[in-house]
């Protein structure tokens, strides 16, 4: 399958992409790689801050000081876009026995496989979506990658969040993905260093091109 990569604002000087503006274009995208003219293509975007709802957000989830809310077609619940985070929207055709979520697993293990790179191990946790540490019994299990996408006439939309330097305060004022009893973790915070979501999403495209290729594997 071939794929190409969008690093949109993302190329020289960082520039903070608007949301609305992104989705319209993921829509655009998604619209072409439908119809078969375009090819599968993944959009790499750093946006600024922004409260995002899926479909099974609950009222209580919602920010506690009322800030805005942009309710999206996608599944899962609340998440929070801004600063310091790699979001990731993969628009690609699902071949024929891949199902959405496989999709994601497939997502998961490009962020996993990446991380481990970095001498980070992280994992998956059954019935939880996304991209996991282990409590290290100061902190509970945390999410450093949360993932909500929406499949359309066969290709995918919307995709991962990953938290390389990000302010956590964001986080504290929702119910991150409905999951009260676990924490929020970043790159930085796991492993400090001069990180910059730029380079994070080079190094994560090579996995995502594996992964998106659809071919078997063994997951970590």
């Amino acid at each position: 399958m071939t794929l190409t990569f969008e690093y949109l604002g993302l190329a020289g000087i960082p520039t903070l992409s608007d949301f609305q503006e992104t989705w319209d274009l993921q829509r655009s995208v998604h619209a072409g790689v439908t119809t078969g003219a375009r090819p599968g293509h993944v959009i790499f975007v750093e946006h600024t801050p922004v409260y995002t709802a899926g479909r099974r957000t609950e009222p209580h989830e919602r920010p506690f000081d009322g800030t805005p809310v942009i309710d999206v077609d996608r599944g899962g619940r609340i998440t929070y876009h801004g600063p310091g985070q790699l979001v990731g929207y993969p628009i690609v055709s699902l071949p024929e026995g891949i199902g959405v979520v496989d999709h994601v697993r497939r997502l998961e293990e490009a962020v996993i496989r990446m991380l481990a790179a970095k001498d980070l191990r992280t994992r998956r946790i059954e019935g939880r979506t996304g991209v996991w540490l282990d409590s290290d019994g100061k902190r509970p299990q945390r999410k450093i990658c949360a993932i909500g996408v929406r499949v359309a006439r066969r290709t995918t939309m919307h995709g991962f969040a990953l938290n390389v330097a990000p302010s956590t305060s964001h986080f504290a004022n929702i119910v991150p993905c409905g999951i009260p009893d676990a924490g929020v973790t970043s790159l930085t915070e796991e492993l400090p260093g001069p990180w910059s979501v730029a380079g994070v999403a080079h190094d994560l495209e090579p996995h995502l091109a594996e992964m998106l290729a659809f071919e078997p594997y063994v997951p970590s």
